[in-house]
């Protein structure tokens, strides 16, 4: 399926299911910056949309409703929030009693065990690159294996979480030199997740001589 199509089923989804100002707000605020997350860094990374939602409602320590940009609720229990900020409205605009209440509305979140996350809009539009190793780097340290049919040993997942947090291809060196291991293991267990699916080799000449981590499906991470 291709991003636009994903993009307006999801979208149609979730307006279907709300009334009110919920809707409301997913009609007024889902713009610009919000697609261009999901199609840049998201749908990117693991081309899938699922449990992801978008203008998600959450309330302060008054009980006063907010909205993030997405959370992502997978069936783990996990919460993590993500908001898409733009320089204009989010910083130039912002007096010192909105920066105070934003920068307490985050840390309450956390108390309440969100893990939340921002990106610039400027990042999103001419740096996704940089976006989306930043959220391999918070995704990284709850990956998991990719189904209940894949069976990954201890040693694979952690190399695989090291191929996550470098945001790049991944190589026989940088194995050894991360986990203090000879070349024959390191070719051994990057060759073990390629033949699972979970790598792909990059063929140089007539050699593989790194791996890129291949799309996952984000509920197969948290």
């Amino acid at each position: 399926m291709e991003f636009e199509e994903a993009h307006g089923m999801f979208i149609n989804k979730h307006l279907t299911e709300r009334s009110g100002e919920r809707r409301g707000r997913l009609v007024r605020g889902h713009n610009y910056a919000e697609k261009l997350f999901l199609q840049n860094v998201w749908w990117s990374l693991f081309e899938s949309l699922d449990d992801l939602h978008p203008e998600y409602e959450v309330y302060d320590w008054n009980r006063k409703s907010q909205f993030l940009d997405f959370a992502f609720l997978p069936q783990s229990g996990s919460s993590l929030g993500i908001e898409c900020d733009g320089f204009q409205s989010h910083v130039k605009d912002m007096d010192r009693e909105r920066f105070n209440y934003a920068v307490n509305r985050d840390t309450f979140l956390t108390g309440m065990g969100w893990k939340m996350i921002h990106f610039s809009v400027d990042d999103l539009q001419h740096r996704p690159e940089v976006c989306r190793m930043l959220l391999q780097l918070v995704l990284a340290p709850h990956l998991a294996r990719k189904s209940a049919s894949v069976d990954i040993l201890s040693e694979e997942k952690e190399v695989l979480r090291l191929a996550w947090r470098l945001g790049r291809a991944i190589r026989p060196k940088d194995v050894i030199m991360h986990f203090s291991i000879n070349f024959r293991t390191a070719r051994r267990l990057l060759h073990s997740l390629s033949e699972k699916g979970l790598l792909k080799p990059v063929i140089t000449g007539e050699r593989v001589r790194q791996y890129e981590v291949k799309a996952m499906r984000p509920d197969q991470i948290w």
